[in-house]
């Protein structure tokens, strides 16, 4: 082979590697995560310019239970928010000991409450109330890090309290909850209140509206409104478009 000839294939070579390189370089800059150190008590994965705390386990569920709960945070006033109807399905996602999803399920008695967790013993702990109490429409799922693992198109309403900051994979998880959500459904966020420093929660696990706005856009939900009548939470209801 002539020797002109064989620069040539080596040249055009070369050049096919680093236009590949490139087009990792690319991917690698679109790609919905980016890592750094981690802080005090936060994971260093960072999803949309925010560091993704750490999980709540289920040793904590006799705070989630707190007596004075309902006075710190209006929980009443929170589920007055929501607007459920009586023939609805919701979904509770990071249900937890079920603080909202049997309080909920009170309100759509011809409806159901999907209370979705991730933890085993959380859901013992739903199901042994379920049993004691004899609570009918309230279906227990057991989700994972990505899905709630429901249906399409199968709920009128999807709610987070206090738990969309600790996702490890929040674009996968909220792609799958527009996923499960009806036309026009609702996806109510409760989170601790970021732009008030009166608010006693670690900085962690509080979240911006300007931040929470920017994460639901990404996944095709829009904030209809933020309804201020908390003591600690925005109380962020989106709907599906």
């Amino acid at each position: 082979m002539p020797f002109r000839i064989l620069m040539l294939l080596i040249l055009v070579s070369v050049l096919s590697g680093c236009g590949g390189q490139q087009d990792l370089s690319a991917q690698a800059s679109t790609a919905p995560y980016t890592y750094e150190t981690p802080s005090r008590n936060g994971t260093g994965k960072v999803y949309l310019g925010r560091e993704i705390s750490f999980v709540m386990g289920h040793q904590a569920a006799g705070w989630l239970e707190r007596p004075e709960r309902e006075r710190e945070e209006n929980v009443s006033q929170a589920i007055e928010n929501m607007e459920i109807q009586p023939d609805e399905h919701i979904a509770d996602i990071g249900a937890g000991s079920g603080y909202y999803t049997f309080r909920m399920a009170r309100k759509a008695p011809r409806g159901k409450v999907y209370a979705v967790d991730l933890q085993p013993e959380m859901l013992a702990i739903m199901r042994e109330r379920i049993a004691r109490e004899e609570v009918e429409n309230v279906e227990l799922v057991q989700g994972t890090e990505k899905s709630p693992r429901l249906d399409e198109n199968s709920v009128d309403l999807v709610i987070m309290v206090d738990v969309y900051h600790e996702l490890s994979h929040p674009r996968e998880m909220m792609q799958e909850i527009v996923r499960a959500l009806k036309p026009q459904g609702r996806f109510v966020l409760l989170e601790y209140r970021m732009e008030d420093p009166l608010v006693p929660i670690k900085k962690l696990h509080k979240m911006s509206e300007q931040q929470a706005v920017r994460e639901m856009e990404s996944v095709g939900l829009r904030l209809r409104e933020n309804i201020d009548n908390l003591p600690w939470q925005h109380c962020m209801v989106f709907v599906k478009e």
